[in-house]
């Protein structure tokens, strides 16, 4: 049977970054053409927080923190040269834990989640190397709330992690974990479509001594941009298919996902969700690293693939400096032991100027089925300094 004593404090460290540096307007420190040009970016981010847990796995308490959001700190390096018509680059970014003086003492995680070049030509992008991966990037990267702080629980060990907290991961999408692989992006076509495709190293979802995997995890993803009058809208449909195969059985991870986000004024909706199987609800593929398979990705009786979905709904609305973001999202695994958890944050973001913004944020967290019946709710305030 599967165990429902499922407070994973691995889990508060294994989650880092969700967010491409691309958005930020990078710093140029070297401009050669005929050598390279090389650029900088940054982000910074502090909350104090401050989270009720009722009916948790250590019971009812009250805790406060300081420490990262949803995303960690980092710092990308950026590099670039044109060489006759293809333009060849790469880069590096480092993300770093700030919350670790309780548990981890000096150990400050810093982790590489991106470490890759690409060639742009008129042909497309091809990347080599490790970046976040295509299933569910989309839904992730158009969070609304992706700046905040969002949900933790003690039931996943967040609470009082020295990681990050989990965002939506987990209440409204699973986690495009970076891994190594090879990909293709199409150039854009048909008035703002592009098409992206990916051999990514494998999971070994399957828990067996002689498991194997005879074919790299395939991802996909088919985006479209466009803009009609003062609309703009951006839609998007991925997949992810890969097999762990074992003397007692084969185990497949399939999922689709899918979204749309609409702005037109200030306000943006967004509506985004995924289905599939042996893909769990946190990390998808890469869940089976921490242990989980068993129990979010496979019944280790029969090794068929557990059913897992989730989606999230969300509105913000701009007024001059001003942001305000409503957001909902659950994700659920169907079967004998159900597991189901939703999330919720009312937020409110305030930019400063162009590179320091400010966030209040109430969020919570909701867990049924058999990793427990915890309702945690948590406020948040903090600052995001991007460079």
């Amino acid at each position: 049977m599967k165990n429902n004593k499922f407070a994973c404090k691995p889990l508060a460290v294994a989650l880092l970054a969700l967010s491409s540096a691309s958005a930020n307007a990078a710093i140029t420190i070297y401009d050669d053409a005929e050598v390279a040009t090389v650029s900088v970016d940054a982000s910074f981010n502090t909350f104090y927080t401050t989270t009720s847990v009722d009916n948790g796995p250590n019971g009812d308490r009250d805790q406060s923190r300081v420490k990262s959001g949803f995303l960690p700190n980092w710092l990308g390096m950026n590099f670039s040269k044109q060489i006759g018509d293809m333009k060849v680059g790469g880069r590096s970014s480092f993300w770093v834990t700030i919350n670790d003086s309780n548990s981890g003492v000096t150990s400050t995680g810093i982790d590489v989640r991106q470490f890759y070049a690409t060639l742009d030509a008129d042909w497309g992008q091809l990347l080599i190397g490790k970046d976040f991966t295509l299933f569910n990037r989309s839904n992730v990267f158009l969070d609304e709330v992706l700046l905040g702080y969002g949900n933790v629980n003690d039931t996943l060990g967040l609470v009082d992690g020295q990681g990050v907290s989990f965002g939506n991961l987990g209440s409204g999408y699973t986690y495009p974990f970076p891994a190594s692989q090879i990909r293709y992006t199409s150039p854009s076509f048909g008035g703002g479509f592009k098409v992206a495709v990916a051999a990514v190293d494998p999971s070994p979802v399957n828990g067996d001594a002689d498991r194997e995997e005879s074919a790299p995890r395939f991802e996909g993803e088919v985006t479209y941009s466009g803009t009609f009058d003062d609309a703009s809208v951006t839609a998007w449909v991925g997949f992810l298919s890969q097999t762990s195969e074992s003397d007692m059985g084969d185990v497949d991870s399939n999922g689709a996902s899918y979204g749309v986000k609409v702005g037109f004024g200030g306000l943006s909706l967004h509506a985004s969700g995924y289905s599939g199987e042996g893909i769990g609800i946190l990390l998808g593929p890469t869940e089976a690293a921490l242990g989980l398979a068993p129990i979010t990705m496979y019944d280790p009786t029969t090794y068929n693939a557990l059913d897992s979905e989730g989606y999230i709904l969300q509105a913000s609305y701009k007024m001059d400096a001003n942001r305000f973001v409503l957001s909902y999202g659950e994700n659920e695994i169907e079967d004998t032991d159900y597991i189901g958890h939703e999330g919720m944050q009312a937020a409110w973001f305030y930019g400063y100027n162009s590179n320091v913004t400010f966030a209040v944020e109430y969020s919570t967290s909701e867990f049924s089925g058999i990793l427990g019946q915890e309702e945690a709710q948590t406020l948040a305030v903090g600052a995001i300094v991007n460079f």
